[in-house]
């Protein structure tokens, strides 16, 4: 028996490795000179002065800024005979880092027209995913690698392949994966077909609005206190303060292990000899540290009682939760042979032995004492919905206020106006919101004829369609004759050609129109023997009196007799059916989500459950 074939290659047949993702929270960033003219020698020398370029601009746009956990790095790298800068940034908990990676990255390309820049993250290309609300219909995450590129401050995207007519006789572009060779060949022979929409472009940088000022609105400033010789070591580099953070924030019971001594013995930073001072944090840090619970160390507890005033117990809590941070930080093994742990030993090293000296009172109130505003952290829950029905409160002025800052209720109203956007689009199906293009005009005409019919029963409140289909799954009977109306039933003949459920109309509502559907479904289902499931022992001679009844019939009196015997004789057997069908039906949903209690419910009906 033959295998089917699939695209898998074995070890010896080319396996080149499963799928690779990246970690979470990592973006990755890679950077081509895509010049044909150029050696490979002199593509490398463009590259180094890239990275220089590159270095130079961080320098001056992050001028004393700290990253949540990992900065933007580039190394020179040789893959498949080709030359390029790759570098991969882990961001924590801190999105803004990310963004502020793609800003630095956006920069560099309108330095450098000749660089091509690919940029993904864990989700893969977040940057489409910002971009989601005004993507074409074609450009879905299966064929979206390889087909986002930065050059020239520019969004480009790789569109899909007319196929050739000698090879096809099929109009529809090639709707495939793009390969990474195949990408890098459209781009340098074809520099002119890449796709750069305005409008995409505008969405995907939409966070990219806010810099260069965000970057210093991402930080905080705050007055802690905290032991002289901690104080020295984050004067000396502020950046310290991130990986202590989060050395405390994912701390566990061995790396506190470090903090249950009784006394100052044993400790890097014992809490003597506190001195206030300012320190910058991250923002997203800052938040972390001041949320978090912790019980003060027996070490702490002495220096946390001299405390009077609720403001400088808030700064001593404050300044406990950083040294225990950095005290977990540097007595961890695992983290030995990080860069800022290292660094802290030297310097500890150099008081130690006398080469510096901690600074004096008088030098630490010379530095500089900033403390910001602590507002941001707070969310006013009625403000909130305020914003997000679209009435933020008015302000004595007479200026909009709201919540949080304007960048946040910003954000927030783009983000509800995206989703009403979303739900008023009648094209909008189950994989997301679809608008059309310029990709989109080789669709085929029953697209077209789909959406006309939909907008033809838009007014209509009853879905008459999807009330068929519950009761006929309801029933047992096959869901294929709502679309094959002259497949034949077993053992129960066709359904009359010239007898079809009409629906309900755009100008019946209410309970009349409701009550016709279901009338005219009950009339075709008994005509098709669909309801004689379990015919009761003296179905036959019902019926056969309904039709006595009905030829001899000669007035109107005896006619309104036969007609009510028959109608009740009728909806005692029709009852009996549907109501073994419904029990059956609700019973093998084991207590979940059916047809059967779908189709009550929708009736206002709810069974018990049966147990």
């Amino acid at each position: 028996m033959a295998l089917p074939k699939d695209d898998f290659k074995w070890f010896g047949e080319g396996f080149d490795g499963f799928p690779k993702s990246l970690p979470e929270d990592c973006v990755e960033y890679t950077i081509y000179v895509l010049d044909s003219k150029l050696e490979d020698l002199e593509i490398q020398e463009h590259l180094r002065g890239i990275h220089t370029a590159a270095n130079r601009l961080t320098q001056k746009l992050l001028r004393d800024f700290i990253w949540q956990r990992e900065g933007i790095q580039l190394e020179l790298k040789r893959e498949a005979g080709k030359r390029f800068l790759r570098g991969r940034t882990n961001y924590g908990d801190s999105v803004e880092d990310e963004w502020l990676i793609v800003y630095i990255l956006r920069e560099l390309s309108k330095q450098f027209p000749k660089i091509w820049i690919r940029i993904v993250d864990t989700d893969g290309q977040f940057l489409l995913i910002e971009a989601a609300n005004v993507l074409p219909r074609w450009l879905n995450p299966e064929i979206a690698d390889f087909r986002v590129w930065l050059n020239s401050g520019r969004l480009l995207i790789v569109p899909l392949q007319k196929p050739r007519a000698e090879v096809t006789q099929v109009k529809q572009p090639d709707q495939r994966p793009l390969t990474f060779t195949e990408a890098l060949q459209f781009i340098q022979s074809r520099p002119s077909g890449l796709l750069h929409s305005p409008e995409i472009e505008s969405e995907a940088f939409y966070r990219l609005q806010k810099y260069p000022k965000q970057i210093q609105e991402s930080l905080h400033h705050a007055l802690v206190t905290l032991p002289r010789k901690l104080a020295y070591i984050l004067h000396d580099k502020a950046a310290y303060v991130s990986p202590a953070v989060e050395a405390f924030y994912l701390r566990d019971p061995i790396a506190l292990r470090q903090l249950q001594a009784p006394g100052p013995t044993g400790l890097e930073f014992p809490p003597l000899d506190l001195v206030t001072t300012s320190v910058k944090f991250t923002k997203v840090g800052y938040a972390q540290l001041k949320s978090q619970q912790f019980v003060a160390p027996a070490s702490w507890a002495a220096a946390r009682s001299t405390q009077i005033d609720l403001k400088s117990q808030e700064m001593a809590e404050m300044g406990m939760k950083i040294t225990c941070g950095f005290e977990m930080l540097i007595s961890d093994p695992q983290n030995q042979d990080r860069k800022a742990v290292r660094e802290i030993r030297i310097l500890l090293d150099d008081l130690g032995a006398g080469e510096d000296d901690l600074p004096s009172d008088a030098e630490i109130r010379s530095w500089v004492q900033r403390e910001d505003d602590e507002t941001w952290l707070n969310i006013n829950f009625e403000e909130f919905e305020k914003e997000l029905n679209g009435r933020g409160r008015q302000s004595s002025a007479g200026m909009n206020g709201g919540f949080g800052n304007k960048g946040a209720q910003e954000n927030l109203r783009k983000m509800v106006s995206r989703f009403e956007d979303f739900l008023n689009d009648d094209t909008a199906g189950a994989e997301g919101a679809e608008f059309l293009d310029e990709m989109d005009q080789d669709d085929d005409e029953s697209t077209r004829s789909d959406s006309d019919a939909e907008g033809e029963d838009r007014d209509v409140s009853f879905d008459e369609g999807e009330f068929a289909r519950m009761m006929r799954e309801m029933m047992g009977m096959p869901t294929e004759l709502a679309t094959a109306p002259d497949s034949k039933l077993p053992g129960n003949g066709v359904f009359p050609q010239g007898k079809r459920v009409t629906g309900v109309s755009s100008t019946e509502e209410g309970e009349l129109g409701v009550r016709q559907a279901m009338h005219e479904i009950e009339e075709e289902l008994r005509d098709a023997g669909a309801l004689d499931l379990n015919e009761s022992p003296n179905y036959q001679e019902t019926r056969q009196r309904k039709a006595i009844y009905a030829n001899s019939s000669s007035t109107g009196q005896s006619d309104a007799s036969a007609d009510g015997e028959k109608a009740e004789e009728g909806e005692v057997d029709i009852d009996f059916n549907l109501a073994k069908n419904i029990l059956e039906s609700f019973k093998s949903q084991g207590g979940l989500s059916g047809p059967g209690g779908n189709l009550m419910g929708l009736m206002g009906t709810h069974l018990p459950r049966d147990e």
